[in-house]
């Protein structure tokens, strides 16, 4: 009979005290598709009196997250205390360096200090699991490391932020403004006080870098992904998207090109038609897209106690079979280095909203400076303020009107040349809007 696998689990928040649950709720079924008992052994949190419904009697109350990690009795450490620096990311090393299995769901952790953990547990023959730190129960992370490993990954994109999923889908659903689907979401706790982490489009890009080094053997670096957030998308634009056939969505990219891997974080439009388009308020979505394969799309929920606690247990589950994947699916020593792809270099199709001035020949200077730097337009559309849509007529009297354009496949240079070149002319007021395009 296999000894049950002893566990240890620092943290003890919604997340932590879901996995001990789960794992209770569950002994049977996990001893039975895992081939030994689950066991957890000890626990550690920051505060012992604390009320949280769990039954712990039989279970070590560990000094701290440290102590788990040197305990000899434990197999497999469990870290979801969260933060890059202490008390996880000490605890965490010091685990792998004695051998021990960890899983984490520390996304943050693993996006700065992945590498070197993972060398760590090449080293000493444990297993780094990580599949909560990206879409929580979506198995983002086993599909790129072991179920597409025979497989060349060519783009892999996908909306890695609930926050700002609920945020954009209200604004296109009710007609709110950014300011105030913000405001909701922070009231029913969807994003944080302050939540400049998410709407800036910095926790995607944490998930992307993740991603990336997956599909792409590149060591993860945060560093190369280009970074651009929800808070200019206004809701004409979510109305100007649907007449045109597509849905604004914060998309995280990775996508091989001749140069090099390109990361992106952005504003996106979708067309309506995709898989991704259909994936609304807090839910996560990722399409990957395999040479030789249709695109998959996984989508499911990103966020939350249940979801986090499921691919935490399926991680811990994977330690009790004698599963060691490599964490990035590679050796440390293969992993690639990547810099950041100059989004200059970008090419696609451009969304640009101009509020287009009341001055003779507005519009054939703007189709001049489009032009000049060889900017195609597919469609051209004019929004008057009463909300009727144009074609190309002239501006109305006494105020900017909005004019929409679509470009076909260009460069980014070209479009923010074209743009430069515009905004000296001064027939436009304010910043131009601009959305990049992300086609099938």
């Amino acid at each position: 009979m296999i000894a049950p696998l002893r566990v240890g689990i620092a943290g003890l928040g919604t997340v932590g005290a879901e996995v001990v649950r789960v794992i209770e709720r569950q002994e049977r079924t996990l001893s039975a598709r895992c081939g030994r008992a689950i066991k957890v052994v000890a626990v550690t949190a920051r505060s012992k009196a604390k009320k949280r419904g769990l039954d712990l009697r039989g279970i070590e109350w560990a000094k701290s997250p440290m102590a788990i990690a040197a305990d000899p009795e434990i197999d497999c450490f469990v870290e979801l205390i969260g933060g890059v620096d202490e008390p996880a990311g000490p605890a965490i090393e010091a685990a792998l360096s004695s051998g021990k299995s960890v899983v984490t769901a520390n996304k943050a952790l693993i996006a700065k200090h992945g590498l070197r953990l993972a060398s760590l547990a090449e080293q000493h023959g444990g297993a780094l699991n990580y599949e909560a730190a990206v879409c929580a129960a979506i198995p983002v992370i086993k599909t790129l490391r072991e179920g597409l490993a025979g497989t060349d990954i060519a783009r892999i994109y996908g909306i890695l932020n609930g926050t700002c999923n609920y945020i954009l889908t209200r604004m296109e659903q009710e007609g709110l403004s950014f300011a105030e689907c913000l405001a909701d979401a922070q009231r029913l706790g969807y994003a944080e006080a302050n939540p400049s982490f998410d709407v800036d489009g910095h926790d995607t890009a944490q998930k992307l870098s993740i991603l990336a080094s997956l599909a792409f053997g590149t060591k993860v670096a945060q560093s190369a992904v280009s970074v651009e957030g929800i808070s200019t998308i206004a809701p004409e634009d979510l109305r100007a998207a649907a007449d045109l056939g597509y849905r604004v969505k914060l998309l995280g990219v990775a996508v091989r090109t001749a140069t090099g891997i390109e990361q992106r974080v952005h504003p996106t439009m979708v067309p309506r038609t995709s898989s991704i388009a259909q994936v609304m308020d807090v839910t996560n979505a990722v399409t990957i897209d395999g040479v030789g394969i249709p695109p998959i799309t996984l989508v499911g929920a990103g966020a939350g106690a249940a979801a986090t606690a499921s691919a935490v247990v399926a991680d811990i589950a994977d330690v009790a079979r004698g599963i060691r994947a490599m964490p990035f699916g590679r050796p440390v020593a293969k992993l690639k280095l990547t810099k950041k792809a100059p989004m200059e270099r970008h090419e696609g199709g451009y969304y640009l909203r101009l509020m287009a001035r009341d001055l003779p020949g507005t519009a054939g200077k703007i189709a001049t400076r489009l032009a000049e730097q060889d900017i195609s337009i597919e469609s051209i559309m004019q929004r008057h303020p009463d909300g009727k849509v144009g074609g190309n007529g002239g501006a109305r009297k006494s105020q900017p009107v909005p004019v929409i354009l679509v470009t076909y496949a260009t460069t980014e240079d070209a479009v923010r040349r074209a743009l430069a070149a515009v905004q000296r002319d001064k027939v436009i007021s304010g910043r131009p809007q601009l959305i990049r395009i992300e086609k099938n």
